[in-house]
């Protein structure tokens, strides 16, 4: 048996461009990898399954598992039973689907005696969804492409108040809202991002922007008052997370965000993780 952490990510900032050929957006985002992380165990079984109390959808791990076995076909990856402890919230916006694929990646590979190095899983990942490139090593990232194109950077520490929403919010949906709504951007700046990234925790916070969540809002009005509520609460920044529904409010230290979080049904505390 083999364990592996899948840590959720927030969007600091998400800035969306113009729609490509292949029908995805063009974006730049500063990706924060978080403490919040599901754990996945892997071991050997007579036929692959998932186990994951509570969320019945087709899960990526399965997809991830499938991908690997085409790309790798000289080996030989046994059938495998997965468990998921699920501690990211579902369809929340925190990219906890494709940390969980990502992390099924990683564990395939330390299984099979590391055939691929990690830009080799990044390109299995690729095939499986946007967001699974950037979960093969967990970190922050700049995210430039359509969620291919990766380079690290360094964030100032900061503690954030995650509040998940009951039901979630479809990204497709979001994305036809964002076009209606013309809130995508001609051309993006990646120095721009890199910029801010460097920036102290205040001056980052006020930097943060996500241009997705004014169509978020406009499909689900009720989370403004969300943000409104964190800021309240003393946030240095309340933005919504890629497409939603998440909130979260950005704190200066885990006591603030703390406190803070009392005020809000379901919500989660957690840290950015070190690098």
């Amino acid at each position: 048996m083999i364990r592996e952490l899948a840590p959720a990510k927030v969007n600091l900032v998400l800035h969306v461009g113009p729609r490509r050929g292949d029908g995805l957006h063009e974006l730049c985002s500063l990706f924060a990898s978080l403490e919040l992380a599901d754990e996945l165990t892997f071991e050997p079984a007579e036929r692959d399954e998932v186990v994951c109390q509570g969320v019945e959808r087709p899960n990526l791990v399965t997809a991830a598992i499938d991908a690997f076995r085409a790309a790798a076909s000289d080996a030989e990856l046994p059938p495998l039973r997965v468990t998921i402890e699920k501690r990211i919230p579902v369809a929340a916006g925190l990219g906890g689907g494709s940390a969980d694929a990502a992390a099924a990646l990683r564990a395939a590979n330390r299984l099979t005696g590391a055939p691929f190095d990690a830009r080799g899983l990044r390109g299995i990942g690729e095939r499986i969804g946007a967001d699974v490139a950037s979960q093969v090593e967990p970190r922050h990232w700049l995210v430039t492409g359509a969620g291919e194109r990766l380079e690290p950077v360094e964030l100032p520490a900061m503690a954030l108040v995650l509040v998940p929403a009951a039901e979630g919010l479809a990204t497709a949906a979001v994305y036809t809202e964002a076009d209606r709504l013309e809130a995508t951007r001609a051309a993006l700046d990646a120095g721009a991002l890199r910029r801010i990234a460097s920036l102290p925790l205040p001056e980052l916070a006020a930097a943060m922007e996500n241009d997705l969540e004014r169509p978020a809002l406009a499909l689900r009005p009720e989370l403004g008052s969300i943000l409104e509520r964190l800021r309240d609460a003393g946030a240095l920044a309340a933005r919504i997370t890629g497409s939603g529904p998440t909130a979260f409010g950005v704190f200066d230290a885990r006591d603030r965000a703390e406190a803070a979080s009392a005020a809000f049904s379901g919500a989660l505390v957690t840290e950015l993780r070190h690098s």
